[in-house]
């Protein structure tokens, strides 16, 4: 089912496997009987998956994480104990950037048998969280407390909470009424109470792709930002970086898991080092 989902075809899948695409066809089918659901619509362009087999693949890809798993979770309990296999790992921009390099560095200096794979995913719709659901993620760094519910059957740990700050190029003597540069990520439910009780913030005149764009166009003097802390991480010395008062938004920061995937010795490892690098 993977394979096919992946591949787009029956043919492309055999191929990729080293079967027969007959040998795929029945087992494929074989599975839509037991499941009792059209799991790929078949044409001439090849196989898509349904509805049904979106959430079957979906499913699949953590079956078969999990045999991989348990058979690196055996051999470090016959063995040294070491944590040691693949880890899949989504996260959105800024994190990816300036989170995970500090502890990806000490995780590989403490464990190297473990295989880090960093996937960077944008932080809108089901976010990093739905690589997890999906099967394509063994964790996701991802935010908590957006407007888009926490994927079922997924668990999640607080790693730390981010403030936003006002940031604008040096020498402006107000900032506050300069047009504002954003992007589609920024932001969401946790910001909108406070964002839309500031009559000072107009909307966006600028758009720009990711956090990156937004910083390099405030500092070279087109606009004002509202950001949070990661993406101001090694902000250039013609930008300043302002407070905005006691009652700042801030956004909850931390990790998706499955329970299995959650309970497995790369996964721990890895959110040990990510507390240790937590701001």
């Amino acid at each position: 089912m993977v394979a096919v989902a992946e591949t787009g075809g029956f043919s492309s899948a055999a191929g990729k496997l080293g079967l027969t695409q007959s040998a795929v066809s029945h087992s494929v089918r074989g599975s839509e009987r037991k499941i009792g659901a059209v799991l790929f619509e078949r044409g001439r362009t090849g196989a898509r998956p349904t509805p049904a087999g979106e959430t079957a693949v979906a499913y699949a890809r953590r079956v078969l994480r999990l045999l991989d798993i348990m058979t690196a979770e055996a051999r470090g309990a016959a063995g040294s104990g070491a944590a040691e296999g693949p880890l899949r790992i989504a996260a959105f921009r800024s994190a990816a950037l300036h989170l995970l390099p500090p502890a990806l560095e000490r995780l590989r200096a403490r464990h190297p048998g473990i295989e880090p794979r960093v996937r960077i995913v944008r932080e809108v719709g089901r976010g990093a969280a739905g690589e997890v659901a999906d099967g394509k993620a063994d964790m996701a760094i991802t935010t908590l407390d957006g407007s888009a519910p926490l994927p079922t059957g997924l668990v999640a740990s607080r790693l730390f909470e981010e403030p936003y700050s006002l940031v604008h190029a040096a020498g402006h003597a107000a900032p506050r009424t300069l047009p504002l540069v954003d992007w589609a990520e920024n932001c969401g439910s946790y910001t909108r109470g406070w964002w839309a009780a500031q009559d000072w913030i107009p909307e966006a005149t600028v758009e720009a792709e990711d956090d990156g764009a937004v910083l390099a166009l405030v500092a070279g003097g087109h606009g004002m930002a509202i950001m949070p802390a990661l993406s101001l991480t090694g902000a250039p010395e013609s930008v300043v970086v302002s407070a905005l008062g006691p009652d700042r938004p801030s956004r909850t920061i931390g990790f998706v898991a499955t329970p299995e995937s959650a309970a497995s010795a790369v996964v721990r490892a890895l959110v040990r080092e990510l507390r240790a690098a937590a701001p």
